[in-house]
Formats: structure tokens, C-alpha cells, sequence
């Protein structure tokens, strides 16, 4: 099942692109997308494309700051029925909730994740696509358009202590120092921010709460999902909880709101399962972390997943057929 996204996710596009002096047509034709669906908010795109629109007009407007441009142009949240019921939710982490609840109406890829530890949160976004897409544009987009969201909700409350991101920054960051106001770290193990807890709870000024039950009542009806979004939606959790150590069956399950029995059972319909799923993840994950020359094995190893360093040279022995120094030796030379 290909990955879907509504194009109000690319909001921006056409302007900011007819900007750096592109013709947005003529490029999301060589990706394969229909601009009159990508004109329309409400049609859908496949994600995959998406992400490599982003990165081909970075690329040819030799603009790394493209997508945070886009998401500059967001001043708050946007119209329709889902987007009402976001801006008028009590709190920040509400908010953050009910994305991941109505993920199937917003955009099919992204995964978000919210992970307390103490007085601090941390907020993950994943981007889950074909494997060996880019997406660093797209990932920046995200992370940019939550930020923007953030800040419209809750206004001189939002104020994280750190932007993260995988990918390695431009040489030039002074646009993206003035977008986030906040000290930056590309290269790290996760996409997304670190804030304080309390953030996530302050009051939003423009909660409705009938509006919020009207808006719901409406979305519940869309917001159907079948086995193959499941497998989905397991392979995104997956994504968010190898790095943190929680992609156990049980609580993989507990993050979708499901049974780990209808689970499995709905896995088994799409035919896979809960350990090829966590395969094929770890792989895609390894293939990221081990092109990071950032990143000592011996953390790569336990971002996937393992404890003994050993275990993990064994396995991605046999998954690649080399040792992981032999793998960085080659690819990184």
C-alpha cells in the first residue's frame, strides 16, 4: 500500500518555489505528481514523491533552507475540520495526541512521539517512506511546520531548549538559528525537540472544548483504517521506539491503542509480522546510523537495539554480509 499524504502538507510550495525563480509545475511532473492534486489541500499525494519534490527543488534552487521557508509561510493552523480541532484542543500535548489519533486524515508518514522523562520532554518525528528516499527537506518541513503550529498555539510559552535532527546541518545556519531562536544539533540520534514538560501543559488560550466534540464527532467517521495501515503504522512505532529501547511487542501495541492479540492477528492479515517488521526496520536503521561517521559503532549498536556490541556485529554480518568497520570502510571513503 502506498504512503499517502493530504496536500495541505505541502502548503507553501508553489510560492516559495516561484520564489527561488522555479517552476513548480514543471517539477512535481518529473516526480510524478499531479499538480492539481497538489493544488488542492484536501487531495492526497504519495509521500514518497513528496519527499523527493522537496529535496529536487532544494537541490536545483541550491537552497538548503527550502522547506523551513515553506514552513515560515504557516502562521497557525489551517482550515477543514481536523485542523479546527487541533487549534481548539486544551494543551500543546492534547494537541500532539490527537495528531497521532487522526494521523490516517493528516499525513499517512509521519510518526510523532511524546517521551517524559522527569521535568523534561522530548518530542521524536519520523518520517517512514520507501526505504533509500531522502528526506531531509521533508524531515525539516515537519519539524519546522510543529514548530510553527507550537507557537501559534501557546505563542511566548513555546520555548524549547533544542532542536534535533539526524541529517548534517548546511554550512550556513544563520536561517535556521533565526527560524528555531534555539541551540540546533544536527547529526543526532533523533528528529524533533527537547523541552520542558510544562510546555506541553500550558493552557491554550484558544481552547473550545465543544468545538473540539463537534469537530471529533465529525473526523471519527473518516477515520477508518484498515489491516494494511496497521502494518503501517507498526513499522512507525517501531521506527520511534528501537532508538529508546521500547520496540517490544507489548509496547508497540500499547502505543497504538491496540491488543498485542489484534495486533499480530491484523499483521498476519497484511502478511507479515512483528519480528520481520522489526527486521526490515533495524536494517533501514542501520544502513542510517552506520552512514553517520558521527556515530562510534558501539552507539549504532545500541540505537538498534542491542546491548553486547557482539550480538550486533553478528547480525549485521549476516544482514549485510560484512562487518559493520568493513561496511563504514567502503561506504564512507
Amino acid at each position: 500500500m502506498e504512503t499517502m499524504l493530504r496536500s495541505v502538507a505541502m502548503s507553501g510550495y508553489f510560492d516559495v518555489t516561484r520564489r527561488v525563480g522555479l517552476n513548480p509545475v514543471e517539477l512535481a511532473q518529473q516526480v510524478g505528481i499531479d499538480t492539481a492534486a497538489l493544488a488542492n489541500p484536501d487531495d492526497r499525494i504519495p509521500a514518497t514523491a513528496a519527499c523527493r519534490l522537496l529535496e529536487l527543488t532544494a537541490e536545483k534552487a541550491s537552497c538548503p533552507t527550502f522547506a523551513l521557508q515553506m514552513a515560515e509561510t504557516r502562521q497557525k493552523f489551517g482550515t477543514g475540520v481536523i485542523n479546527v480541532l487541533l487549534a481548539h484542543k486544551r494543551t500543546l500535548r492534547e494537541v500532539l495526541l490527537a495528531t497521532a489519533e487522526y494521523r490516517h486524515l493528516l499525513n499517512e508518514a509521519l510518526a510523532v512521539y511524546v517521551e517524559d522523562v522527569g521535568e523534561t520532554v522530548t518530542i521524536r518525528e519520523e518520517l517512514v517512506v520507501e526505504p533509500g528516499t531522502p528526506t531531509n527537506q521533508a524531515i525539516e518541513l515537519a519539524v519546522g511546520v510543529l514548530w510553527r503550529h507550537s507557537s501559534a498555539l501557546l505563542g511566548d510559552h513555546w520555548k524549547p531548549r533544542s532542536v534535533h535532527f539526524v541529517h548534517q546541518g548546511p554550512k550556513d545556519l544563520t536561517f535556521h538559528r533565526r527560524f528555531f531562536g534555539c541551540p540546533l544539533e544536527f547529526g543526532s540520534d533523533f528528529n524533533g525537540f527537547v523541552c520542558a514538560a510544562a510546555d506541553l501543559d500550558y493552557p491554550n488560550p484558544a481552547a473550545d472544548p465543544e468545538l473540539v466534540r463537534y469537530a471529533e464527532s465529525l473526523a471519527d467517521s473518516l477515520n477508518v483504517t484498515g489491516v494494511d495501515s496497521t502494518a503501517l503504522e507498526v513499522r512507525k512505532a517501531i521506527y520511534l521506539l528501537l532508538p529508546v529501547e521500547q520496540a517490544t511487542v507489548e509496547l508497540v501495541a500499547r502505543h497504538l491503542r491496540l491488543s498485542v492479540r489484534t495486533m499480530q492477528r491484523q499483521l498476519e492479515l497484511a502478511h507479515t509480522s512483528f519480528s520481520r517488521l522489526v527486521e526490515e526496520v533495524r536494517g533501514e536503521l542501520a544502513v542510517r546510523y552506520m552512514s553517520n561517521p558521527r556515530y562510534p559503532i558501539g552507539r549504532v549498536s545500541a540505537l538498534l537495539g542491542y546491548s553486547q556490541q557482539g550480538s550486533f556485529t553478528n547480525w549485521f554480518n549476516s544482514r549485510f554480509g560484512v562487518t559493520p568497520r568493513d561496511w563504514r570502510n567502503r561506504h564512507l571513503k
